[in-house]
């Protein structure tokens, strides 16, 4: 099995949309997600990591050690019992013979044994206290929410559809069946993300440098393979990684992270950013902390 990664990261990740919804609200009729003070777009760290698990389970196509346990209609304990079966202990707590620091030794193995086979539990973690337990793990890869740099304003379409769903609908319409219905947009937002990637917690969960790898690959071609009228264009413009020789870090990551700017060409421009080429990232690798060097994830 790999070494697990023995650096801590700290990563600032740009995507853009183009005419499209990259994370709607479903409490609210599906808008794109907004703070409501500022005006700023948001995407979830959820969204993103949903990008992530199926670029992985695509490439991969669901083989071990790179399955996706958080995957559509997935049923959890099940796969838990996996885990069980494999290390030939009983489900049922009851009938477990093994007491006090034997029963804690099982419960690490079927742990382990969940990070090993699947690639997002020992990414991002998980909670597999669901009734059939394999335990609680803290991922060490994680994303914050992603803030547009400008605030937006959502586009709304009325849409209409031409064909029918029953013949009594057909006549109620008298064969002219025009339902309404909304679609939401932004005309354009580049959003910026947060990312953070701690040693201590991959020599926990097995993650390792090839799974790093991976992970690198998904952030830059992620949205090629979840293209959809309602997300319009989407595509990774940049990704500046903070590389730290010392497991714990050299430096902290707010502090290196105010070094990543990325702000408007024209700061005096009356029309509304519209294409990636209206803003200038910059990234200070001058006067770096002992231990920290600069490195670049995405393609540009």
């Amino acid at each position: 099995m790999p070494e697990p990664l023995a650096h801590r990261y700290d990563f600032a990740y740009f995507f853009d949309v183009t005419d499209g919804n990259p994370n709607g609200d479903p409490d609210a009729g599906n808008l794109p997600r907004v703070d409501p003070e500022t005006g700023h777009g948001l995407v979830t760290d959820v969204c993103l990591k949903r990008k992530v698990r199926n670029y992985v389970q695509l490439v991969h196509e669901g083989e071990p050690p790179h399955e996706i346990y958080v995957r559509e209609k997935a049923i959890l304990n099940q796969q838990h019992e996996r885990a069980y079966k494999a290390l030939d202990v009983s489900v049922d707590a009851k009938k477990r013979k093994d007491k006090g620091d034997e029963k804690a030794a099982k419960d690490r193995e079927l742990t382990a044994w969940m990070c090993k086979n699947f690639y997002d539990i020992r990414t991002f973690g998980a909670v597999m206290t669901t009734g059939v337990n394999c335990g609680q793990v803290r991922g060490p890869v994680q994303l914050g929410i992603a803030r547009s740099l400008e605030p937006i304003v959502p586009a709304e379409h009325a849409v209409t559809r031409c064909a029918v769903t029953t013949e009594k609908e057909s006549a109620a319409q008298d064969g002219d069946n025009r339902t309404m219905g909304r679609k939401f947009t932004v005309p354009y937002a580049l959003y910026r993300v947060h990312g953070f990637v701690n040693a201590p917690l991959a020599q926990q969960t097995g993650f390792s440098e090839d799974d790093l790898n991976l992970f690198k690959r998904a952030l830059d071609q992620m949205f090629e393979h979840d293209r959809s009228a309602a997300r319009g264009t989407m595509a990774p413009r940049a990704c500046i990684a903070f590389r730290h020789e010392h497991r714990l870090g050299n430096a902290r990551a707010d502090q290196l992270f105010r070094r990543v700017e990325a702000k408007r060409r024209d700061p005096n421009a009356a029309e509304p950013a519209r294409r990636f080429a209206d803003f200038e990232l910059t990234v200070d690798e001058a006067d770096l902390p002992e231990g920290v060097s600069v490195e670049r994830w995405v393609a540009e």
